[in-house]
């Protein structure tokens, strides 16, 4: 195999996979060192690049147009379009699927900003089904039931960018390396309970920081360890954090959460059941998209967590049966 024909290659679980080779910037380069992207790279690279455009945003699931019309008004960078939010997912049980390409339509002509749309994890063809509507991004999600327990979307193929939620460092280099443009943390979705998401980013950084001090032949080791693709552990080491853009999921239910996820390292924000399960919707989510454009600020963050009403009740993590946990989905 030429240069020409893949990025690098590497091992994972016993099988060859690509890995786009990417540069400092988060964007696909050519490995032989020339500047030249392949076709593969090119594609890769506008889609780590339209992920990157929503750097320092906040991200909200809606179930209609109106909620859609909501959230733009109230800043969001895009809207996650779904039938149910994930608190009602939990609460009423049964399959969950992509939604209806009628409702995402709907939310599509309702507003400017980008629109993204969740597929179930394994499923490509429900994912080929988003490309084809032109959704923006694709959230390969553990919220959904799963359709493969085995073996995840091969991403790399699909134009439309796709995002991924990864607990550690291991598992978001194996969807980066499936092609993924976006990474979030899981943590614990319809939940209104930041801890998990908090943990995870946690555990991310706090891996990063360790496979930066490391010689190359333990990063060798650390990857086996990870179950991770060597080159892209590599750069993460050198980058001192992911190639691609991570943002914050699961919990975030009020402006306080959004700016502590910020702080901890993070790049944007996901928001969930916690803004239209709440009182004050549009209060509440021009709010959060207020504390994280001004996450280090705590006078700002004061005046913006005030008088937003009551925020979802939501369930605390530990009292979840091991079923329940959809961030143990991959």
């Amino acid at each position: 195999m030429s240069v020409d024909e893949e990025h690098t290659t590497t091992t994972l679980q016993g099988a060859a996979v690509a890995v786009p080779a990417l540069s400092a910037a988060g964007l696909p380069i050519a490995v032989d060192g020339s500047g030249k992207a392949d076709s593969k790279a090119d594609q890769f690279r506008l889609k780590a690049g339209l992920a990157r455009m929503l750097k320092g945003g906040v991200i909200m699931d809606v179930v209609n147009a109106k909620q859609a019309k909501i959230a733009e008004r109230a800043g969001a960078c895009a809207v996650m379009a779904l039938e149910r939010v994930p608190a009602d997912i939990r609460a009423e049980g049964g399959v969950a699927r992509m939604s209806d390409p009628k409702l995402i339509r709907e939310i599509m002509d309702a507003v400017s900003i980008p629109v993204m749309a969740k597929c179930r994890i394994g499923h490509f063809v429900e994912a080929q089904i988003l490309q084809e509507m032109g959704v923006d991004f694709i959230d390969e999600s553990e919220v959904l039931t799963p359709a493969d327990r085995d073996q995840q979307i091969y991403k790399t193929p699909f134009k439309t960018p796709f995002v991924c939620g990864a607990k550690d460092l291991g598992e978001a280099l194996r969807r980066i390396g499936e092609g993924a443009a976006m990474i979030r943390s899981k943590g614990e979705a319809g939940t209104g309970d930041v801890t998990e998401a908090v943990r995870h980013i946690r555990v991310l950084h706090s891996q990063i920081k360790r496979a930066a001090a490391m010689s190359e032949e333990e990063l060798f080791a650390y990857a086996k360890e990870l179950r991770a693709p060597y080159d892209l552990l590599k750069q993460t080491a050198e980058l001192g954090r992911l190639p691609v853009v991570c943002f914050a999921a699961g919990g975030v239910a009020t402006p306080a959460d959004a700016a502590l996820c910020m702080q901890l390292g993070v790049e944007g924000v996901f928001v969930g059941s916690g803004i239209f399960l709440g009182a004050f919707p549009e209060r509440r989510a021009k709010a959060i998209v207020q504390a994280v454009t001004h996450y280090k600020d705590p006078k700002v963050l004061a005046e913006v967590s005030t008088d937003l009403g009551p925020a979802m009740v939501g369930r605390t993590v530990e009292s979840l049966q091991q079923c329940e946990q959809m961030a143990r989905r991959e």
